[in-house]
């Protein structure tokens, strides 16, 4: 059980206008995995709330390396990586049919008191499981940098739909949100390479959310900045790095 594998065939309704995998599709496959994975193990969020705790995803960074077609299958697999501090690893491989590497990914997860809202020790959450002490991608998730001249803001509202189990928005959504301020050039010409996500602050139900967004410059690929701010109190609530690769 350190492994868990499980096959997404890639529906019509889950690729872009290019018939290929959306970025944000895959890691809706890299979340039901992971839960899949700690059901499993015991460790699920329905294990943890019978002690008034649940995973609070931290941080995600993702290369992606190959854009599968609407009728291809991809097989995710997955394992608890190793443990730093008050953060669980958990890391992710994506191949096609044909075993052609789709993407890698690692993860930190904290498990949260649910009244307090502050991480617990882990020894004292979590039960035992096996650990595979191999990375997808070795990253120390480094901080990541502020956006501080925003060069394009965009306004959203939470939706019921993009709640999850713990009544927060689910992890997934913020990267469409970051991602939809991209220039359209970069859209139209490049495909996402790699992103990062440091999560800071949850977000609920009405709030709305302003999108912001940066150029790196001189870097050999687009690369920009992400910041997701409540417009109500400029809290912040997400960082992000993406780059991009032109298509070939």
């Amino acid at each position: 059980m350190s492994v868990f594998i499980k096959d997404y065939p890639v529906r019509f309704y889950e690729v872009d206008q290019r018939a290929r995998l959306r970025p944000v599709t895959l890691l809706d496959f890299f979340q039901d995995a992971a839960g899949g994975h700690t059901i499993e193990l015991g460790i699920a969020v329905a294990d943890l709330r019978e002690r008034n705790l649940t995973w609070v995803l931290s941080r995600t960074q993702v290369r992606f390396l190959y854009y599968p077609r609407a009728g291809a299958v991809v097989r995710v697999r997955t394992w608890p990586s190793g443990r730093e501090g008050l953060f669980a690893l958990r890391d992710f491989e994506a191949r096609d049919e044909r075993d052609r590497l789709v993407a890698q990914a690692t993860t930190s997860w904290a498990v949260v008191d649910l009244t307090s809202g502050r991480p617990v020790r882990l020894d004292n959450a979590l039960p035992d499981y096996p650990v595979r002490a191999e990375r997808a991608l070795a990253s120390a998730f480094p901080t990541l940098p502020k956006v501080e001249n925003a060069e394009v803001e965009l306004d959203f509202r939470v939706r019921r739909g993009d709640l999850d189990i713990n009544q927060h928005v689910n992890n997934t959504v913020y990267p469409v949100w970051a991602l939809e301020a991209i220039p359209a050039d970069i859209d139209a010409n490049c495909r996402l390479f790699e992103l990062e996500i440091a999560y800071r602050a949850p977000v609920t139900y009405g709030d709305r959310i302003l999108s912001r967004l940066q150029t790196v410059p001189d870097t050999d690929r687009p690369t920009y900045l992400h910041q997701l701010v409540g417009t109500s109190d400029g809290r912040e609530l997400t960082r992000l790095r993406s780059v991009w690769k032109r298509r070939g």
